[in-house]
C-alpha cells in the first residue's frame, strides 16, 4: 500500500525568525540545512516585496531530526501559538500524496488546494480533529 518514499515529519512555522531558529538547530544538532527565501524562487511575486526576506522553506536532516520549516506566509491570518506546527508528509509519489491529501479532506479545512507549484505538488489542510497536515512531493 505504500511506497517506501512516503514520510512523516514536523513542520514548524515562525514568525519571521526561521532562518535563526533553523540555524540554533543546526548548531545543536549537526546535519544538512538547506534554505529557500521567498524572494530567491519564482512564487516571489505571489508575495508582498516586504516578505521575500521571510523563508519559504527550510530543511534540517541529520542522524538526529529530519525538520521543515518556514515563516509565517499568510499575512491575512493571524500568527498563533498552537497553529505553528504540522505534520509532514513528504516523498511519495503525486498519486500517493493525492491519495493521502484527500483521505484526510473529509470534514477539513483547505487551506492550501492540492495542486502542482514550481518546487512540486504541494498542499495543506486542517483535518477534521484540528490537527495540521502539508504535503510535498516531486516528480519522479
Amino acid at each position: 500500500m505504500w511506497s517506501n518514499e512516503v514520510n512523516l515529519s514536523t513542520y514548524l512555522l515562525f514568525e519571521g525568525n526561521c532562518k535563526q531558529a533553523m540555524e540554533l538547530y543546526k548548531s545543536i544538532f549537526g546535519g544538512e540545512l538547506g534554505i529557500s527565501l521567498v524572494g530567491e524562487t519564482p512564487m516571489k511575486d505571489m508575495f508582498p516585496e516586504f516578505m521575500h526576506s521571510r523563508v519559504l522553506n527550510a530543511r534540517l536532516q541529520s542522524a538526529v531530526v529530519d525538520i521543515s520549516a518556514s515563516d509565517w506566509l499568510r499575512p491575512s491570518e493571524q500568527y498563533v501559538q498552537g497553529n505553528n506546527m504540522s505534520l509532514y508528509i513528504s516523498g511519495g509519489s503525486f498519486e500517493e500524496t493525492g491519495r493521502i491529501f484527500s483521505a484526510l479532506s473529509n470534514n477539513a479545512v483547505i487551506t492550501d488546494a492540492l495542486v502542482e507549484q514550481s518546487f512540486g505538488l504541494y498542499g495543506a489542510l486542517k483535518d477534521e480533529f484540528g490537527v495540521c497536515w502539508k504535503f510535498h512531493a516531486t516528480k519522479n
